[in-house]
Parts: structure tokens; C-alpha cells; sequence
């Protein structure tokens, strides 16, 4: 990833868990080679949540669920997260994490492609976490700024993919990417930076335009 592992590991030993859970989680990451964003990043999405009081989640690409609970760990108790994973195992394991960390009353799953499901959405939210495939990012961020609210945070995962969106020959994934992030910068009603930490994460605000 972007930050050298001896930072990460020097990072990893000042940030304890809030649940147990998440350790479990983590080590079942582990065990399918399943990417997670860790609890580097886990930290800073609970901090995020904290400071901006914030009641409601759309999480899309929630995979089973380790960065939702970490979101859900920071929300009050009348906050609710709304999670669009694909695969029903997925959902199926998350539930069953969320239940166990007690709190599955903040969740609500919804199972299918996030193209399909954001435009079928009414309101907006407060934070939106984006993890879908990446090739879907570019295409995806319209509708996410969309059920955004004025003032809200969106939130992307991976998007300096390995460090591959610097090479001029990018394709794949890193071509997608790198597309988003142009996209990001170049959005009106955006405010938008990007922190090196795993495998980059950026920051959106919106603003009334």
C-alpha cells in the first residue's frame, strides 16, 4: 500500500479496537484474502462520523460489513447506516457481525448493484462511503452527489490504487480511478483532498452551488 509498513505498524499499535468484533472480522479478512480498509482508515471514518454529528450512512460496496461497523460504533443511536452489497453472503455475514456487536438496529442492507440501487433512493445523507469495484467509479459519482446533502462528506476508498494512477500508462482499475479523482477535483459542488493513508482516501465536501 502507500504508507511504508514499518509507519503502519508503527501507527497500528497506538489504535485499539472499539469491539472485539472488529478484530474477528479482521482475522476472517485475513484467513479469505479479502480487502478491508483496516484500522487506520477504520479510525479516521469514526473520527469523521463523530465530529460531523452525523445521522445518517449510505455505505456502497460494504462487502461484510467491517468498515460499516466501525461507522456504526460512531453513530448515536437513532443514526442508521444503509449498506448496497451484491453478494448475499456478504449480507448474510454482516448481519451477523452487526448483530453480535449489538448493533444491528443501525443497519439496513440492500442487496444489488449500487448503480442500480442509489437512483432508487429518496433523501439525501449525511456521509457516503464509496468502495464499489472501480470500474464503476466514475460512472457512480453523479448519483452519489446527488443523495449527498449540502455540507455532507463523501468518502472513497482506494483512490491512488497501489500508487498505479501516477504512471502515465495507466489502465484498468488505475485508469478508472484516476478518472474519479479528475472528476472529484473538477466537481463544482465539491471541496475535495486526498490523504495517503493505505490505499488513499479521499474527501469530498459538498457545497450549495
Amino acid at each position: 500500500m502507500i504508507v511504508h509498513p514499518d509507519v503502519e505498524q508503527y501507527l497500528n499499535q497506538f489504535a485499539p479496537l472499539p469491539h472485539p468484533v472488529l478484530a474477528e472480522m479482521a482475522e476472517y479478512a485475513k484467513t479469505r484474502d479479502f480487502p478491508i480498509v483496516g484500522p487506520l482508515v477504520g479510525r479516521l471514518l469514526y473520527l469523521l462520523i463523530e465530529y460531523g454529528h452525523v445521522h445518517t450512512i449510505l455505505e456502497c460496496g460494504s462487502g461484510f460489513g467491517y468498515s460499516a461497523l466501525w461507522m456504526a460504533l460512531a453513530l448515536p443511536e437513532n443514526g442508521n447506516i444503509t449498506c448496497i452489497e451484491y453478494d448475499a453472503e456478504n449480507i448474510d455475514r454482516a448481519k451477523n457481525y452487526f448483530d453480535q456487536a449489538g448493533m444491528l438496529h443501525k443497519v439496513t442492507f440492500l442487496k444489488g448493484n449500487a448503480l442500480d440501487i442509489v437512483p432508487t433512493l429518496s433523501g439525501t445523507y449525511d456521509f457516503i462511503m464509496n468502495d464499489v469495484e472501480k470500474s464503476q467509479y466514475p460512472e457512480l459519482l453523479p448519483l452519489l452527489i446527488s443523495r449527498l446533502r449540502v455540507g455532507g462528506l463523501l468518502v472513497t476508498d482506494n483512490v491512488l490504487w497501489k500508487g498505479e494512477v501516477v504512471s502515465e500508462n495507466r489502465e484498468g482499475n488505475a485508469a478508472y480511478v484516476h478518472q474519479y479523482n479528475q472528476m472529484l477535483y473538477q466537481e463544482q459542488s465539491l471541496f475535495t483532498t486526498i490523504i495517503p493513508l493505505r490505499d488513499g482516501l479521499s474527501l469530498s465536501i459538498k457545497f450549495q452551488r
